[in-house]
């Protein structure tokens, strides 16, 4: 059944200006396992990129954006190629991720494993996230109640887990739900883009869920001195990206899919995170521009 599932399933990875190091890592492991395809972001030195990729024999297609679409855009051109292509299931990657060994046949067991055992139809599982800077795992984690929640078994199981959200990459995605979700939110074009999709998705009455059976090895955020970046607390990144977290997450705020809990804990967290920056960043004028400015055109989004 595993092996079913592998040739109705292909690996989707986004790049923008990617160490060719790291990506070549990548797209080695998925070679092993998959076929996949490149959606590059409008990367400069592109036909370097195209000459390293091009020797994988499990590479279908490189699609080459003429400027930066965004996250959310090159991913959607992705899952349509795939949809196009006959798959079932998608893997989702960021460029700079790095995978367990059998990373593939492992979450498609995961994933047959956790259908047999849901009671609504399975949406997407995703790995435990590991950072490889800090070698903090990223708990799965349920927003339904004000209180903190993480890491709660899913039914009849010991290894997966229930989850309201999923990171990007590495996800594998049903492709059957997008009909009925619909695909990811374009005008956020980077940060959060999960998030929604993952509350979209919870909201329609779908299962996601997180696994140990596969690990996936993934920085967030950027290195930093700032003591609660060291110690994994929060994820920092510079003011321009700041502006998209910032922006998108104030839209989530007022969707009425996204769990009220969620809103009231991040609220709380937003504003620490965003005083922490303005008060002790040498960026700190940069900052308060950019999230000011996101919260001001949150409003603005569709």
């Amino acid at each position: 059944m595993t092996m079913d599932l592998q040739k109705d399933s292909c690996a989707i990875v986004v790049t923008f200006k990617p160490d060719i190091t790291a990506l070549l890592k990548l797209l080695g492991q998925l070679n092993k396992e998959t076929e996949f395809v490149v959606i590059d972001n409008g990367s400069a030195d592109i036909k370097k990129l195209m000459e390293s990729i091009s020797v994988y024999k499990n590479c279908k297609n490189i699609i080459c954006l003429e400027r930066n679409e965004g996250l959310a855009k090159a991913l959607n051109i992705g899952i349509d190629w795939a949809l196009s292509n006959g798959a079932k299931y998608a893997f989702l990657f960021d460029q700079d991720s790095s995978l367990c060994d059998l990373f593939v046949s492992r979450m498609i067991s995961a994933y047959l494993d956790a259908h047999k055992k849901a009671n609504k139809e399975l949406a997407a599982v995703g790995p435990r996230i590991i950072n490889p800077q800090t070698m903090r795992q990223t708990r799965f984690k349920i927003f339904s109640s004000i209180v903190f929640r993480s890491d709660r078994i899913f039914p009849e199981s010991t290894s997966h887990y229930m989850a309201d959200f999923l990171i990007t990459s590495g996800t594998m995605l049903n492709l059957d739900c997008i009909k009925e979700i619909g695909f990811m939110k374009e005008s956020y074009f980077i940060d959060n883009v999960d998030l929604e999709w993952c509350f979209r998705a919870k909201s329609k009455g779908f299962d996601l869920v997180g696994t140990d059976e596969a690990v996936l090895y993934h920085a967030i955020g950027e290195r930093s001195k700032n003591p609660l970046v060291r110690s994994g607390i929060m994820a920092q990144h510079n003011p321009a990206r700041t502006y998209y977290s910032s922006r998108n997450r104030v839209h989530l705020y007022a969707a009425d899919y996204s769990p009220f809990g969620w809103k009231i804990r991040d609220l709380v967290r937003f504003t620490f995170k965003s005083l922490w920056l303005i008060i002790t960043s040498s960026e700190r004028r940069a900052y308060l521009r950019h999230i000011s400015s996101g919260i001001r055109d949150a409003k603005t989004l569709i």
